[in-house]
C-alpha cells in the first residue's frame, strides 16, 4: 500500500470510532426508555437524560470538534503529497488517543483521565498541522 493512501487508515479508523459511539448512544437510549429511566419523548430535546445516555451523546459531540480538524489535515496532507511516516505515526496515535478519550468518557467518566487523553490527541492535532505547514511552506 501506497504511503500517501495509508493516511486514510487512521480516518477510517476514526469514522468506526463515531459510529460505534452512534450505537452505543442508541443501545443507551433505547435501554434508559425500556427501563422507565426516560420517555422517547425526553430525546426530542434532550436537556436532561439519564447518565449512561448522556455521556454517550457528548461523548459523540466530541467526536465533530476535534476529529474535524484532523479530518481536513489528513485530506490535505494527502492532497499536496505530504504523507510520510511521522504523518502517519501522528495520525494513528490521534486516533488512538481519540479511542482511549471515548473509552472513558463512556465508561467510568473520570475526567482528569479523559482530560489526558484529550490533551494528548490536541497535541497530536497541532503537530499534524505544524507538518503539513512545514511541507507546504517547503520547510
Amino acid at each position: 500500500m501506497p504511503t500517501s493512501t495509508a493516511i486514510f487508515w487512521p480516518v477510517i479508523a476514526q469514522v468506526a470510532l463515531i459510529h460505534a459511539v452512534y450505537f452505543l448512544m442508541l443501545k443507551r437510549r433505547m435501554r434508559a426508555v425500556r427501563a422507565g429511566l426516560a420517555r422517547a419523548q425526553d430525546y426530542w430535546v434532550p436537556a436532561i437524560e439519564p447518565a449512561p445516555s448522556a455521556t454517550a451523546a457528548r461523548s459523540l459531540i466530541n467526536q465533530f470538534e476535534l476529529p474535524v480538524l484532523f479530518f481536513l489535515v489528513c485530506i490535505l496532507l494527502y492532497l499536496t503529497a505530504g504523507v510520510n511516516h511521522a504523518v502517519l505515526a501522528l495520525a494513528w496515535l490521534f486516533v488512538l488517543s481519540r479511542f482511549a478519550h471515548a473509552y472513558v468518557h463512556v465508561t467510568s467518566n473520570r475526567l482528569k483521565l479523559r482530560q489526558r487523553f484529550f490533551v494528548t490527541g490536541f497535541v497530536l492535532n497541532a503537530v499534524l498541522w505544524v507538518l503539513f505547514a512545514a511541507h507546504i511552506a517547503g520547510v
